[in-house]
């Protein structure tokens, strides 16, 4: 099973992928790793273990953890109002078809963290292109963080599910509660006590000369053409996102994955969260309707937790993985799965935007060869 994996592998770069990288942690030893294809356009710079990417949404996993500490601490409630640490939401609008009104309901901590708090995704607002303006492109996450909540929202929070700068705006909360810039305190809690050295949200020279190639995919033609590197999540240099900014490799984000999968604790010890705060971020937070918003991913049997997917239908999925296992995918089509019942963490890295197709069947199934492997291999 192993090989078939690898060969797996393989057969994405003779599709069009420039190259690929997955890591699988077992029981918190590395039980299986394979690399495929060039990290350049040239095609001479084979991919190594030390390459970096941007992992886009893979970033949500590592601030939903962040926000999960401090509930942990009491420094924030999972419900209490968006308002008490970021003063700009507490008069929320939202639009009414052509009218916009006053929001009724009170926009919380847990609607940011499972993207129920009717904000989008449109980095291209009037609110936050102003403020790009007027700081000259560089304004930071705080400001383009209260910017944002002069915007109507597109729902009343709590109401439905939809995929948007929810977790941006929990990367501000975290800067107010701790008087620490969002990406210091993430150093100071997550990165650097689980020895993760090559991760952060400034494109370093070092971590330049080891960024590989960036490239789009061209679903007609079924080729990835190189762009350049560049994360348009990103509309300012001293902007952290907290919904798709950081930069890292496979071997940092398995030391993160590896501490979810093993009750919150990394191999040297140190932990990140108790392991009740990991089962209240894989608890499906959904009512019927968002569930109905939610199905419009495709991540069929799936639910949406807090800042996680976390499958709650085995049957309906089809899924080799147990109830529970939770994580989440990139833009550029990184995916990050964790198993806490099996000690098991899986990471997927790439580099090519616009690849719809991995969402669909390439993600899906590196977990369910992953998990017939192990199974042949290990008692699951």
């Amino acid at each position: 099973m192993e090989t078939e994996l690898k060969n797996y592998l393989d057969s994405l770069v003779k599709r069009g992928m420039p190259s690929c990288d997955c890591a699988i942690w077992h029981n918190r030893r590395p039980v299986f790793r394979h690399m495929a294809g060039y990290a350049d356009s040239a095609g001479k710079k084979p991919v190594t273990d030390g390459q970096i990417y941007w992992i886009y949404s893979v970033t949500k996993l590592f601030t939903c953890t962040a926000v999960m500490q401090l509930i942990e601490k009491g420094s924030i409630g999972l419900d209490d109002p968006v308002c008490d640490y970021l003063p700009d939401y507490r008069n929320l609008t939202v639009k009414h078809g052509s009218s916009i009104k006053r929001a009724e309901n009170t926009m919380t901590i847990r609607h940011l963290l499972s993207m129920q708090s009717g904000l989008n995704y449109n980095l291209n607002a009037p609110s936050i292109q102003r403020v790009l303006q007027e700081t000259d492109g560089q304004a930071t996450t705080s400001q383009v963080v209260e910017a944002l909540a002069e915007e109507p929202l597109d729902f009343e929070p709590g109401t439905h599910y939809q995929y948007s700068l929810s977790h941006d705006v929990l990367g501000a909360v975290i800067e107010v509660v701790t008087g620490r810039r969002f990406g210091k305190y993430l150093d100071d809690k997550i990165f650097r006590p689980l020895g993760m050295k090559h991760t952060g949200f400034t494109l370093t020279p070092n971590r330049k000369a080891k960024l590989a190639d960036q490239f789009r995919y061209d679903t007609q033609q079924k080729i990835s053409t190189r762009i350049p590197p560049f994360n348009h999540f990103v509309p300012s240099r001293r902007y952290e996102s907290g919904g798709a900014g950081l930069i890292s490799t496979a071997d940092d984000i398995m030391l993160f994955l590896d501490a979810l999968s093993n009750g919150g604790t990394g191999r040297d010890g140190y932990r990140i969260l108790a392991p009740e705060s990991i089962d209240r971020m894989r608890t499906d937070q959904l009512n019927d309707v968002s569930r109905k918003d939610f199905a419009r991913f495709g991540k069929i049997g799936y639910g949406y937790g807090l800042g996680v997917r976390t499958l709650v239908d085995k049957e309906k999925s089809g899924s080799e993985s147990p109830l529970g296992e939770f994580g989440w995918g990139g833009a550029a089509g990184a995916y990050a799965l964790v198993d806490p019942e099996n000690h098991l963490a899986i990471y997927y890295a790439q580099h090519v935007l616009g690849c719809e197709f991995v969402y669909r069947e390439v993600q899906p199934r590196i977990r369910d060869l992953a998990y017939r492997m192990l199974t042949a291999s290990y008692e699951l």
